[in-house]
């Protein structure tokens, strides 16, 4: 099985100040994963590596099969489906739901003068119906609610058929009812067999979504543990990532934790 994420020692420093150091890791195209860790563990700066966006200060990154450094990263980036809060700040809030989808095609935030065949808007509709906000489509963005955002975002970022899903805190923000909704359809995409290989950013691992097959969890920068979910996500592992004792509970394929 082909590995679409392949660190070997990858280190970034900024500043003098290292965010994340000596990350060794592999994700096959099957894989569903979750990376879970405080804030400032180096979470978004791990995504940024594996969307593209940055370049190791240290360690080879391997991506799609190929190596960042030695490829053209407008080539790559389009072959990686990204969700995260600093792309929806770029989005028009007067966009149109379609259009805010099916612009990805071009790697576009906020639609010109570009031109989409029969077949963009048709993927764009199913997409939309997919993550069961079609009747949003005519919306404008910016009169969305959180959860019906994240949504959309999803469905951009699933637009261009991705190699790799990204998605950095995609329940950030909502409430109880919102944030149920959104783990729901998640579950539905993580056991699709036909998605692509996933990985989730959270803090919580009441927003794992069933279906997740693998976990890293990481601490000022550096791995705890990673590896088949239910090995690595134990109440040891998460007391060491978050400094506080903490029990851990499954049921139904959900999980939750709490302090003792």
């Amino acid at each position: 099985m082909a590995a679409v994420v392949d660190l070997a020692g990858v280190g970034i420093v900024r500043n003098g100040s290292t965010l994340i150091n000596d990350i060794n890791w592999e994700v096959d195209e099957s894989d569903r994963w979750v990376i879970i860790g405080p804030n400032g563990a180096g979470k978004t700066t791990l995504l940024q590596v594996i969307s593209a966006e940055i370049h190791p200060t240290s360690g080879v990154a391997g991506l799609l099969g190929e190596v960042l450094g030695t490829v053209d990263v407008f080539e790559l980036r389009p072959r990686i489906g990204l969700t995260s809060a600093a792309l929806a700040e770029r989005i028009p809030r007067s966009e149109r739901v379609h259009d805010v989808v099916v612009s990805a095609s071009y790697a576009v935030v906020g639609r010109w003068r570009e031109q989409y065949d029969e077949l963009d808007h048709e993927r764009a509709d199913e997409l939309l119906a997919q993550l069961h906000i079609e009747r949003l489509a005519d919306r404008t963005f910016g009169t969305l609610s959180e959860g019906e955002r994240k949504r959309v975002q999803i469905a951009r970022a699933l637009m261009t058929d991705p190699e790799l899903l990204l998605l950095d805190e995609p329940a950030a923000g909502l409430d109880l009812a919102g944030r149920e909704s959104l783990v729901t359809t998640l579950s539905e995409l993580a056991q699709d067999q036909y998605a692509p290989a996933t990985v989730l950013v959270t803090h919580h691992v009441e927003e794992i979504p069933s279906g997740i097959t693998h976990a890293m969890l990481l601490k000022e920068g550096s791995i705890v543990a990673a590896g088949p979910l239910r090995e690595t996500l134990t109440a040891e592992n998460l007391t060491k990532t978050f400094d506080i004792e903490l029990t851990l509970d499954e049921a139904d394929g959900r999980w939750t934790a709490r302090a003792l």
